[in-house]
């Protein structure tokens, strides 16, 4: 998504100034052609040395210096430009830009570019939530601007409020998803479940799935990235939301049915990444269970089969966690849930298992294909099930 992308990170006088050094890191190690540009102010925090290590590219601070290997610079990096993302963006850098003030090279880049671009503000939590800076960032996104953040912490002043950077891959997340706009899942809407139900015994204790998330929330990213609407529904996990994905919270299997059937009214497809429980206790106790009697036994009762009983034009991706006879159960699921394809994972494997970031799986289609992946990270899987989900929806074109 990034590798080959020209990114332009304009950093303002701010103390979060320091922290775009990570920003410009991580997009330089996941490929991107990062052209750093610092106001005057921002030098005062950051020294321009530590991008130029970094980033292995010249840094642009003073308007009026020679031309390095562009012409005329604002000119040829607002050009160049994919993405201009500015952070921090400080509550001067934010009236200049709502006022088309270009007294810099940083602010003259941006009315220069027709590149989308990102503002992540960071100042004292007083200077944000004024009404002046509320209405300069009003008019930014009345233009089109995207604004990430602020988030509410301690800040430089010592006091808590709204005003901290927003964190660095909640920054990089919306970068993507930015730059993703245009790839073979735009207007296409996605719902992914993930992470493993939960069935309620009593107030404290519940019946369910080893499940950590992961793999949904990878597909959930990676169809955001390509440029999908998505809507996650998950089961408890301890997982941040990710960034510009519509999350919903669900914890039993009829919560994630009920939810489910609202979202796949008008989806391309759904991707029933969870674990969702199978059976769930007939009755639940009001209050704990005490731990009087010797032995307690539970009455437990068929879970909605989701993938069986949700109706649509869409297609269906099911998940099938086998430990023995791997391939021929995931074919009898694919079959008796009518899927258009199927994910099967030995979950013996030590390398494949719930709270892993790898997995290796095979992918099995309606045709009878069947493609055994290598070994490897939950991105890397999505990415291959999004490019089989692509393909069916490119047939359905035809």
């Amino acid at each position: 998504m990034l590798a080959n992308k020209t990114i332009v990170l304009g950093i303002t006088g701010g103390i979060a100034a320091y922290k775009a050094a990570e920003i410009a890191s991580k997009l330089t190690q996941a490929g991107a052609k990062v052209n750093v540009v610092m106001t005057e102010s921002a030098t005062k925090f950051v020294a321009p040395l530590t991008f130029r290590s970094i980033t292995n590219r010249p840094v642009v601070t003073d308007m009026f210096e020679p031309a390095s290997e562009w012409s005329i610079e604002h000119v040829a990096l607002a050009e160049a430009a994919d993405i201009v993302v500015i952070a921090p963006a400080t509550a001067n850098t934010i009236a200049k830009l709502a006022a088309g003030i270009a007294d810099n090279m940083l602010n003259c880049l941006v009315l220069a570019t027709k590149a989308p671009v990102i503002l992540a503000p960071a100042m004292d939590a007083n200077m944000f939530e004024n009404p002046i800076t509320q209405e300069n960032l009003n008019k930014l996104k009345a233009r089109g601007f995207i604004i990430v953040g602020p988030e509410y912490g301690r800040l430089a002043s010592g006091k808590i409020g709204l005003g901290r950077l927003a964190e660095i891959e909640k920054i990089i997340s919306t970068i993507k998803q930015v730059l993703g706009r245009g790839g073979d899942l735009a207007g296409k809407h996605i719902v992914v479940t993930a992470g493993g139900t939960q069935e309620p015994i009593d107030p404290v204790r519940h019946v369910g799935n080893r499940s950590s998330g992961k793999m949904g929330y990878a597909i959930a990213e990676a169809a955001r990235d390509r440029g999908a609407t998505v809507s996650l529904i998950t089961a408890p996990t301890s997982l941040p939301n990710p960034a510009g994905v519509e999350v919903t919270r669900v914890r039993t299997a009829i919560e994630m049915k009920d939810v489910v059937a609202k979202a796949i009214v008008q989806a391309d497809a759904l991707i029933m990444a969870a674990a969702v429980a199978d059976y769930q206790p007939k009755t639940v106790a009001k209050a704990k269970i005490k731990k009087d009697a010797s032995s307690l036994t539970l009455e437990l009762v068929r879970t909605p089969d989701i993938l069986s009983e949700v109706k649509g034009n869409f297609i269906k991706v099911g998940f099938a966690a086998e430990s023995e006879d791997v391939i021929e159960n995931a074919r009898k699921k694919l079959e008796k849930k009518q899927l258009d394809l199927i994910v099967a994972n030995d979950i013996t494997d030590a390398l494949s298992g719930f709270d892993s970031d790898t997995n290796k799986v095979t992918l099995i289609d309606q045709d009878g294909k069947v493609e055994e992946l290598p070994l490897l990270t939950k991105r890397e899987v999505a990415e291959k099930i999004l490019d089989k989900v692509a393909g069916l929806l490119s047939k359905r074109k035809e």
